[in-house]
């Protein structure tokens, strides 16, 4: 009995130390003692020196302790800015919604657009630099296409705005990029033999973009598509608007052009 008793006060000690050493394992968080205003000047430091996941939890505990002021707004959106420059587009985009969700009349809410703009922006280009290594056929435009929709609210809605010039250029760059990606994917149907997909796609490009160096070659795509497909009278309309459009179009005389480069980097 004496030697159950002594197992009991033996097992109940050694738990009472496992439980210590538990509590005692929990990290300690330093941020407890530290005023809003340190908190966001060490989430800035680490910022700055790139450690973003470090600044991320720093902001995070800012923006529940300084929940309702400024300071929280500014936190959430050096949030979204540090997972954009982590990798994190998804999180950064989720973040950037959550802010113009709640705060739809704040003076940062033009930088909120453009950062929302940036993110897709640096993701479709990611897109554009592996598209060798897939189905031309299948590419998502996506990405693009929303990073256009967000610098064209910031310049409809601010367009004094700092960042409404960089904005307004990567606009450009996002036409040209999907104006040229198009026509880039009707070429490669054209080479496969697909001449009634080259057609839809360039026929597409034309329609969908004006003004933009690629159409050029949408259009030589038609005039040989026509001509593979044995459509005269097709082939002889869209020569005829190659001509006029493009009087001095080194198409007609040099055929499709070839180059060492990415098809997508043309600046």
């Amino acid at each position: 009995m004496l030697r159950a008793k002594l197992s009991v006060v033996c097992v109940c000690s050694l738990t009472g130390v496992a439980l210590l050493l538990g509590c005692s394992s929990t990290p300690e968080d330093k941020t407890a003692t530290m005023s809003p205003n340190k908190i966001y000047a060490d989430a800035k430091d680490e910022l700055s020196s790139g450690s973003y996941d470090k600044a991320i939890t720093l902001l995070e505990k800012l923006e529940g302790r300084a929940a309702g002021t400024p300071l929280a707004q500014q936190a959430q959106l050096d949030k979204a800015y540090a997972q954009y420059k982590s990798g994190e587009s998804a999180q950064a985009i989720a973040t950037i919604d959550r802010f113009l969700k709640l705060h739809p009349a704040s003076p940062a809410l033009d930088y909120a657009l453009y950062l929302k703009g940036l993110v897709n922006f640096n993701d479709d280009l990611g897109m554009f630099s592996a598209i060798t290594r897939q189905d031309l056929a299948e590419r998502d435009q996506k990405a693009a296409k929303e990073s256009f929709e967000s610098f064209k609210e910031l310049l409809t809605r601010f367009p004094t705005s700092r960042y409404a010039p960089d904005a307004s250029q990567r606009m450009t760059f996002i036409v040209n990029s999907l104006a040229r990606y198009e026509v880039h994917v009707a070429r490669y149907y054209f080479s496969r033999g697909a001449y009634v997909a080259a057609i839809n796609r360039a026929q597409l490009a034309i329609s969908d973009y004006q003004n933009v160096p690629a159409i050029e070659e949408a259009v030589f795509i038609l005039v040989k598509s026509y001509d593979a497909l044995g459509m005269t009278k097709l082939r002889d309309d869209a020569k005829r608007v190659l001509e006029k459009s493009y009087p001095h179009s080194e198409y007609l005389s040099n055929g499709f052009k070839t180059s060492s480069d990415p098809w997508w980097k043309f600046w």
